[in-house]
């Protein structure tokens, strides 16, 4: 990948593994992540090559490293992405597991040879600031593509999830050193103003991964602690659509028994809860956070008339 992920998008990335690992792939499934896995690594390798490496502009991680001494020594930075990032596929095997080590070799392979072929394809663009800006959704939305199904496509991450053992460092910050020491780099190899549009390539590529795979219909979780909490549930099913469970909650300084609402919504949803549990209990106690991936149950909408 490029080193875009923090510590929440690894925690996804092992999360879709361990599920891969644990439960065997159907026929279905196989070539649904062969395919998807293919189509992100082809629109890096189109992010790369037509938009960010023509106009000098770099990448984090082994990605950027790779294009700065393509443009050193003038060899195709296919060959650069391919070596360097072998290495991380022996360690993810180790620290990750078989199908994350296959679906990453498979996604490297298709992402050296597709940037080979891209390589003679003149710029879609000579403004940076357009080449920027859309080399890297595309860059984000193939990294994250590959991401979601079990994969990556840059060593970085593996390399931080091996150091956070032996340093007193958390993974999302040496990712984060890293890509600024890269980043950085850029200035030395091209120019500052290139490490700058660099700087912008890399936040803009990471806001996508991060849509990528979480989805663009954001679920939320919901935590209400009410004395009316009835009142709220049943105003949340019968206005939102939504259903809601009770817990029993203990105030741990006061010690009175309390009534505490779980519930998900979407994010077009969240300004209409508030206004319902204001309207309820302008005092209870409201907690919203998102929520990456929501699976079984009752979240289904059901139809309010």
């Amino acid at each position: 990948m490029s080193g875009l992920q923090e510590i929440s998008l690894i925690d996804q990335q092992e999360a879709i593994i361990a599920k891969i690992q644990h439960k065997g792939l159907t026929k279905k499934k196989i070539f649904q992540r062969i395919l998807l896995i293919t189509l992100g690594a082809i629109l890096m390798s189109v992010g790369l090559e037509i938009f960010l490496v023509p106009n000098n502009v770099i990448d984090g991680g082994i990605t950027g490293i790779s294009i700065m001494l393509s443009f050193i020594t003038g060899w195709k930075l296919g060959l650069f992405l391919f070596i360097f990032n072998i290495p991380f596929i022996f360690l993810g095997y180790k620290q990750i597991g078989k199908t994350f080590a296959l679906s990453t070799l498979y996604g490297i392979v298709i992402l050296s040879i597709t940037t080979t072929i891209l390589h003679p394809v003149p710029a879609f663009t000579q403004d940076i600031l357009l080449a920027t800006v859309f080399g890297g959704i595309l860059l984000g939305i193939g990294v994250g593509l590959v991401i979601r199904y079990g994969g990556s496509l840059d060593g970085t991450e593996i390399l931080a999830i091996l150091f956070n053992n032996k340093i007193p460092f958390s993974v999302g910050e040496i990712i984060m050193f890293f890509n600024l020491f890269i980043l950085a780099s850029a200035g030395f190899v091209f120019s500052w103003d290139r490490a700058m549009y660099s700087l912008i390539a890399y936040f803009v590529a990471y806001k996508t991964i991060d849509i990528t795979i979480t989805g663009l219909d954001e679920s939320k979780s919901v935590w209400i602690i009410s004395d009316h909490a009835s009142q709220i549930g049943d105003a949340i099913m019968n206005r939102l659509g939504r259903g809601v469970t009770y817990l029993n909650g203990e105030g741990a300084y006061s010690g009175d028994e309390k009534k505490v609402i779980f519930c998900v919504i979407n994010r077009l949803e969240e300004a209409k809860l508030k206004e319902i549990v204001t309207e309820n209990d302008g005092n209870a106690f409201l907690a919203v956070a998102d929520i990456a991936e929501v699976r079984g149950g009752r979240f289904k909408k059901r139809d309010i008339h």
